[in-house]
């Protein structure tokens, strides 16, 4: 995407500010690392202190109308009958095959009433399926624009939003439609990092004071602005699904072990019949974690080999750990490759050795 036609933050000129690392991240220019911390200190503040993270970059659509909820229910994977109001359902828009449009999350305002935050990337193409597909009286708007995401991830998030009057402390996938200083805010704990936190919903014309204030509240608990890098390190650790690369048209939710993001009992959403025989006949390689014991970074694309040299997999997502000092992937691996398996990841023709283990490889504090 040119220059001309990259999109930017309401808060792009807070970023250009602090020295701020950009690049452009499904076709938005968006903080990589801070001149004055870097992806690492940014990575460890997050799981020590409190980071605060801009992804206004993220999708946003309404659906309103009579039946709304129910409407959604028919589409998505997840079912949002198993929540009510004011709580939201990380869900999955699925292709008639069962591959992944997209992964997003669905807060639920009402019944006839339910705000989507999609990935950047895919945010036009799911609000196009749903309107395609919506019946007369459900409206379906994309508010991509319209509004700023601030997320307040780390262990000391609560005494930032309190020092704001901001609510917190409310149950983990639950959100809270409030006003701070006559601006109204959506404030939900959902967050990416697999650390207790916040993500702030604004309007976009409200993100720069919203942001000041968040900067200045955490300063005293040690709180740091984080960018993309660290938020990738940081869900690698948590083994979180990215889509584009553990979720895709060919990486379904039952090959991502996001099954029980899946409605199975539901008459109908999108996909159900491909998903339901991917899962009976048991054939299909599996989502899996793999600890460096080596020397190396694997990358995503790199096979996946057996002690005898035989391939069994590919990383779909690779990193450095900053938390435990060696490398991490995330993989498509061949089913019955159990933990504890030794295996060999070649890196660009260099083969390093790692074992097979189940994420998270770190523990986080994302419910407590």
């Amino acid at each position: 995407m040119s220059a001309a036609t990259t999109k930017t933050s309401p808060l792009h000129d807070k970023h250009t500010a602090l020295g701020a690392k950009m690049a452009d991240f499904s076709g938005w220019s968006m903080p990589i690392e801070y001149a004055a911390t870097g992806g690492v200190a940014e990575h460890h503040a997050v799981r020590e202190r409190v980071g605060l993270f801009d992804v206004s970059h993220l999708g946003k659509a309404l659906v309103s109308g009579p039946g709304a909820k129910d409407f959604l229910n028919r589409c998505f994977t997840n079912d949002l009958d198993k929540i009510e109001p004011g709580r939201a359902q990380y869900t999955l828009a699925c292709d008639e095959n069962g591959g992944v449009v997209d992964d997003l999350i669905a807060y639920l305002r009402s019944e006839e009433e339910v705000f989507l935050i999609p990935n950047a990337a895919n945010n036009a193409e799911v609000v196009a399926r749903l309107q395609e597909a919506a019946p007369e009286g459900i409206s379906v708007q994309n508010v991509h624009e319209d509004h700023a995401v601030l997320a307040l991830q780390g262990p000391k998030v609560d005494e930032v939003l309190e020092a704001l009057g901001l609510p917190a402390g409310h149950g983990y996938m639950s959100f809270v439609d409030t006003h701070w200083q006559g601006h109204p805010v959506t404030v939900c704990r959902t967050g990416y990092t697999g650390e207790r936190g916040y993500e702030v919903v604004c309007r976009t014309e409200d993100a720069s004071a919203v942001w000041d204030a968040l900067m200045e509240a955490m300063e005293p608990v040690g709180g740091v602005p984080a960018g993309l890098a660290s938020r990738d390190t940081l869900r690698t650790e948590m083994g979180y699904a990215l889509h584009g690369n553990e979720l895709s048209r060919e990486i379904t939710p039952v090959m991502a072990r996001t099954s029980w993001a899946v409605g199975w009992k539901k008459e109908q959403f999108w996909g159900k019949e491909a998903l339901q025989a991917q899962r009976e006949a048991k054939e299909s390689r599996l989502s899996g974690g793999l600890l460096v014991t080596g020397r190396g970074i694997p990358r995503p694309g790199c096979t996946v080999l057996d002690a005898e040299g035989a391939q069994i997999g590919a990383v779909t997502s690779g990193t450095f750990s900053p938390t435990l000092k060696q490398g991490i992937a995330l993989a498509l691996l061949d089913r019955g490759v159990e933990a504890g398996t030794p295996v060999v990841i070649d890196v660009r023709g260099r083969k390093v050795e790692a074992e097979v283990k189940k994420p998270p490889f770190v523990e986080g504090g994302a419910a407590s």
